[in-house]
């Protein structure tokens, strides 16, 4: 009998029935489930991520230190690193980079993807495809490589291993996806030379589950860098919209059990997971705001390039992003945008009433203990009077 060897191995049904956890969908999901539910038992959470994680050695001082509670910046890196494989001295193969940006007083979640064609310079060895920075030294390469590149500071980095992504997918109950096209590739009849990675699925607003979400998400051979990394933020964002707060903290455990299984990380202590997570669930309400990587081909070669000041505009979108216009969509810089703007933002910039005082840290640790026993959503008020206060016991 033969086994996967992505399948980490399991004690019995129950758990092999639980699947895996990878991917940049499951990081945000998790997140924010993990980042909710911590405020009430932080120290068993964090020991499941000790147990079943692992860490990334020799990133710990590569990173840039960033104050309690400030935006951070996370370098996510999507390699084909088999579960068998993972304590292998050899690093695999860099398959997606991805930046996110989690700043709660921005209006969106800035994620930027970076082609893993794009021409670089790695520290060490001179020049090459960026992807090639992780087979040569692995994620502390790769992390110095992406810095170095575009000149802002990282504060985390997360290696996810694409061999669960299909799993957590049906794990999480499938995702219903808007398949801009038909997509279809057989292997049948030709050479193993000119095989590549099988597909079939339809166009057009389906349920896709476990296999056919890994084949539309990881589907190159057609299309370039740009449109895949386009099609992976577009089915995060379709996902990330799917899956509710309280269907997630239902199941909180076994989410972290398997996001630890299938990631590695350099965040281990206590203070530094609640910090991270809670920032994703602040970050969470957010919408994704992609940014878009505007790199070209370089002539008679294989590589993509990026002028100095086209890199420069994409790092300061990256940087400060906004919603306006929708998720995807760059900010109105229209005369009118820029006075509703202005007017909206004295509207809301006065001091509060007499007798009225702010309140949203109270609200919203009230609101995330009910979120979790409610099936709809659970607001809360920014502001109390200032005679008034919140129960210090859990909401029924």
């Amino acid at each position: 009998m033969t086994t996967d060897p992505n399948t980490p191995p399991r004690p019995g049904r129950g758990v092999l029935k639980k699947g895996a956890l990878a991917g940049l969908l499951i990081v945000l999901l998790t997140a924010t489930t993990v980042a909710s539910a911590a405020l009430l038992e932080v120290d068993q959470l964090v020991n499941i991520v000790r147990t079943e994680g692992q860490t990334i050695p020799g990133v710990k001082n590569a990173l840039d230190n960033v104050d309690g509670g400030g935006p951070q910046t996370i370098l996510m890196i999507g390699s084909d690193r088999r579960y068998t494989e993972r304590n292998a001295k050899g690093a695999g193969r860099s398959d997606t980079l991805m930046l996110v940006r989690l700043d709660p007083n921005k209006e969106a979640t800035a994620v930027m993807s970076i082609p893993r064609d794009l021409k670089v310079d790695i520290p060490g060895y001179g020049s090459d495809k960026i992807n090639a920075a992780f087979s040569l030294g692995g994620p502390k390469l790769t992390l110095e490589t992406v810095r170095n590149l575009l000149g802002i500071e990282i504060n985390h980095i997360i290696e996810i291993n694409f061999g669960g992504f299909q799993r957590a997918v049906n794990r999480l109950g499938c995702v219903y996806v808007d398949v801009d096209h038909r997509y279809y590739h057989s292997n049948e009849g030709l050479a193993p030379i000119a095989q590549y990675a099988e597909i079939d699925i339809e166009p057009g607003y389906q349920k896709l589950c476990g296999q056919q979400s890994l084949d539309l998400v990881r589907f190159r051979h057609a299309d370039s860098d740009f449109v895949r990394s386009a099609r992976q933020q577009d089915f995060l964002r379709q996902a990330k919209g799917q899956f509710s707060l309280s269907s997630l903290l239902g199941d909180r455990q076994e989410l972290v059990k398997i996001f630890a299984r299938y990631t590695r990380t350099d965040v281990r202590s206590n203070d530094a997971i609640l910090q991270l997570l809670k920032l994703g669930f602040l970050s969470s309400k957010n919408p994704i705001r992609e940014v878009h990587f505007p790199a070209a081909d370089i002539a008679g070669g294989t590589y993509l390039g990026i002028s100095p000041s086209a890199l420069q505009t994409a790092v300061d979108e990256f940087q400060s992003t906004t919603a306006t216009g929708g998720a995807s969509q760059t900010g109105d810089k229209s005369k009118k945008g820029s006075k509703a703007r202005k007017k909206q933002k004295k509207k809301s910039s006065g001091a509060l009433p007499a007798g009225v005082v702010a309140a949203k840290s109270e609200g919203e640790a009230q609101a995330i203990v009910a979120a979790s026993k409610s099936p709809m959503p659970v607001y809360f008020p920014a502001n109390r009077l200032a005679s008034g206060s919140y129960s210090s016991g859990e909401p029924d």
